[in-house]
């Protein structure tokens, strides 16, 4: 598995990144896979 130093994750399978004053979030592959097509 790749776990990218630069992000910080939840138990529940997000992600945040945060650049400067910025922040991203994202959800991992696992959790997309799980919750299949979002509509």
């Amino acid at each position: 598995m790749n776990f990218p130093s630069e992000l910080k994750y939840t138990k529940d399978h997000e992600w945040v990144k945060v650049e400067g004053n910025e922040a991203f979030i994202g959800i991992t592959d696992f959790a997309q896979r799980e919750l299949g097509d979002i509509v």
